[in-house]
Order: C-alpha cells, then sequence, then structure tokens
C-alpha cells in the first residue's frame, strides 16, 4: 500500500502524463486535418465542367478518382476529431480517503485477496442532458468515478469478480458492479478491475427471426454491445437482397460496427467512416455493399435512448398503451459519399432522442416485417397491433408479434423477417 507522499507523487504523475498525452494526441489532431485539407477539392462536375476532347470512360475514372480522394479527407476528417475528442477527456486518479483503503483491504485480504492499489478513475462529464443539436454520446459519462483495485488471489481458486463488487457495495455504501472492461473472475496473477456504479435502468432483450422462403441463410444480422460509460447499443442490419450474400453484407457491416464502437469511437463517427469503407469496396463486377443501419443507443443511468436509422425500417416505442414510430429518411450504407457535400454528410448523421421511464418497450424491425403488413398500411398496422398488446417478457413479445405479421401474409415470408424488443426497467422501483 502507498504511503500518504507516495499517494501524492502518484496523483501529480497521473496529471501530468495526461497533459503529455492530451498534448501528443492535439498535434496529431492537427496534422490529420492538414492532411485532410490538402487533398480536398471542389467537384468539377459540380460546376458542369467536362474535360474537352475526354471519353466518357475517362470521364468516369476520373470521376472514380476524385470520388476516392473525397473518401480519404473524410476519414482524415474524422481521425482528426478522434483526436481532438479524446484530447480533452482528461482523467485523474484519485487514492481512496485512507480510512476507506484500509477498510477495503483488509475485509479482502480475509477473503484471500491481496489489494496492491486502490484508486478513484474521475472521468470528464456531466450529468445534465445534452443540448439541441448536441451529440448525446459526446456529452460525457453519466456514471460517477470509477473505482480501480489492482490485487490478486492467494489461492489457486480465483474469485467472482461480481463477489468483490457485493463486497465493495456494502463497505462503501454504493451499488457497484464489475465493468464490461473487467475480466470476471480474480487469478493469482496480479490485474486492475475496475468497478463502476450500478446503472438506474436495466434492458431485457428478445428477438424473433424467418428467413425468406427457398434461402437457407438470413440476410439480416443484428448484434448489443455494452460499453463501460453506460450505454447499451443495438445494431441491425438488412443486407440488400437475401441469402449468403446478403448475410455476409450485413454481417460485414455489424463487425466493422463493433470494433469501432468498443475501441471508443462515437457512434456518427463510426457510421461515417463504414460508409466510406463500403463506398471504397466495390469489387469489379460493380457490386457494392449496401446494407441498411438501425442503431439505438440507450443509456442506462440518464434513462434515454437515441435512434439513427440509414436507410432502415421504422422503429416503434411502446409506452403502456401509447405508441410512438421513430422513422427517418435516408439511404442504406454504401450509397451515399459523404464527400458529396455537408448535406450528404447530415444525412448519416440524423437521430431522434427521447426519454425512457419504467416498462418502455423499444420495438425494432427489418423491412421485411413492415412490408409483411401492406394490405393493413404497414407502419399504421403495427402502431395499432402494439397499442392492444399486453406487457410482457421481451422474447415473447417479439415471438407474439412475428407470428402476428406471418398470419397477416397468410404464411408467405416474402423477405427475411427480424425483430427486436427491448423491454427497459427500472431498478431503483
Amino acid at each position: 500500500m502507498l504511503t500518504t507522499a507516495g499517494r501524492e507523487k502518484q496523483e501529480q504523475l497521473s496529471i501530468m502524463l495526461s497533459d503529455y498525452g492530451r498534448g501528443r494526441l492535439l498535434a496529431y489532431a492537427d496534422s490529420f486535418r492538414e492532411l485532410s485539407r490538402s487533398y480536398r477539392g471542389e467537384s468539377p462536375w459540380g460546376r458542369g465542367e467536362q474535360r474537352e476532347g475526354a471519353s466518357r470512360q475517362q470521364v468516369l475514372e476520373e470521376r472514380r478518382l476524385w470520388e476516392n480522394r473525397q473518401v480519404l479527407c473524410d476519414n482524415l476528417e474524422e481521425m482528426s476529431q478522434i483526436m481532438a475528442r479524446l484530447a480533452s477527456e482528461v482523467f485523474r486518479l484519485t487514492p481512496l480517503p485512507l480510512r476507506e483503503e484500509r477498510l477495503v483491504a483488509r475485509a479482502l485480504k480475509q477473503e484471500g485477496i491481496t489489494v496492491l492499489d486502490l484508486f478513484y478513475i474521475d472521468l470528464p462529464g456531466r450529468e445534465d442532458a445534452p443540448e439541441e443539436g448536441e451529440d448525446p454520446e459526446g456529452a460525457g459519462s453519466s456514471a460517477r468515478a470509477t473505482l480501480g483495485l489492482h490485487m490478486h488471489t492467494q489461492r489457486m481458486v480465483g474469485h467472482g469478480s461480481q463477489e468483490v463488487a457485493d463486497m465493495l457495495s456494502v463497505l462503501l455504501g454504493r451499488r457497484l458492479v464489475v465493468s464490461v472492461t473487467s475480466p470476471q473472475i480474480i487469478e493469482e496473477r496480479e490485474g486492475t478491475y475496475l468497478f463502476v456504479e450500478e446503472p438506474r435502468f436495466v434492458v431485457l432483450s428478445g428477438s424473433a427471426r424467418a428467413v425468406k422462403e427457398n434461402e437457407a441463410v438470413s440476410g439480416d444480422n443484428y448484434s448489443i454491445i455494452q460499453s463501460d460509460r453506460g450505454w447499451m447499443t443495438v445494431l441491425l442490419s438488412d443486407g440488400m437482397g437475401s441469402g449468403p450474400a446478403a448475410g455476409a453484407d450485413s454481417s460485414q457491416v455489424l463487425e466493422m460496427m463493433e470494433k469501432m464502437l468498443e475501441a471508443g469511437f462515437e457512434t456518427d463517427m463510426a457510421v461515417s467512416l463504414v460508409n466510406s469503407a463500403l463506398l471504397a469496396s466495390e469489387d469489379a463486377s460493380g457490386r457494392r455493399n449496401m446494407s441498411t443501419l438501425d442503431i439505438c443507443s440507450l443509456n442506462l443511468y440518464q434513462g434515454m435512448c437515441v435512434f439513427r436509422k440509414v436507410g432502415a425500417a421504422a422503429s416503434f416505442l411502446k409506452s403502456n398503451s401509447y405508441v410512438e414510430q421513430i422513422s427517418l429518411p435516408g439511404l442504406p450504407l454504401g450509397v451515399l459519399a459523404a464527400g458529396e457535400g455537408e448535406e450528404a454528410r447530415q444525412a448519416l448523421r440524423q437521430s431522434v432522442s427521447r426519454e425512457l421511464i419504467d416498462n418502455d418497450y423499444i420495438i425494432m424491425m427489418s423491412d421485411g416485417v413492415l412490408d409483411a403488413l401492406r394490405e393493413g398500411g404497414y407502419e399504421e398496422a403495427m402502431v395499432h397491433y402494439l397499442e392492444g398488446m399486453r406487457e410482457q417478457h421481451p422474447e415473447e413479445m417479439a415471438r407474439n408479434l412475428l407470428q402476428f405479421v406471418l398470419r397477416c401474409s397468410q404464411g408467405r415470408i416474402m423477405d427475411d423477417m427480424t425483430v427486436l424488443v427491448l423491454g427497459v426497467f427500472d431498478s431503483h422501483r
């Protein structure tokens, strides 16, 4: 355990390292920004210009080259923004009060766990909701300071990290859970484990799927990601067409999004970079991945969700018997080049935010579900059904909803169907 002087020195060192790293990141951000400006250029086709004597093939190749340059510029600009954002995220390691430190170390030692260091990680952020026009996920962390323990077990049999979280909750008078970034088992080898404030809201999910007739593989895929800052992100992608090729396309989109979000990219930036990657990945036959992307990001501390849709079908928010339809215009990924102008860039960043309360349900679906309700008026038929649907477990709701759609289509499955239901519950009630 550190002495008082050692604790003060450690705190000063953490601040100096933060300042040094912040300066380096800002320098890198400026470099990427300048590179982006050097490659950027106005489209000659936008002014109606065309080189005299040039063949159609030459014009197409020159246009492709210009578009690729704009994609590169957008990527460099995104990297610059990411580095600048990271540079603004100053955090400080603060030792626990000596009394709490000794209390925790003594209690864990009795359980066969040796604590080498304890500290709070003070993250940037604020508790209030984002302002109009501000990225809801860029407003900072919603959780209070994270508790870090550098420790190891003294015996061969490891302890569960959640067991330690339960002990810390009693000892410190805070409701703590293990961070999603920390191992679930404490081992003999030394390691750092993070514990965060328990989110106020709990989300249960359920799904139901149907594959298009005469196909063995669905073109729809979905993924659920949790961050260490209290955000849960649900992704649903519908590949163009059906079958293995469509399934591979939507899977590729989700894999790229997962990697970027888990690396700490903001959702808007991740969407823009994935779109750029798909624009640049056209094969020799001219085929391009043009999958839809439906995103619902939930803040489990504040009780807020953010919907983003890139060519995706409508979602629905059910609160008791009231049902709201959430729709956003737009084209699928791989169609709209961000380099074509600010309007195209904003189309990829549209979002709708809603506050959540206990017992709310979020229903997401691929367009095959709504297309099967054409005789009932598509979204109108879905709203009417959800209004009369009683609250139940999300898995049961998803199955019942899909059965309703199949009855409406007389059992025909003309396109892949995927239904996701998220039940939101207030754990403090």
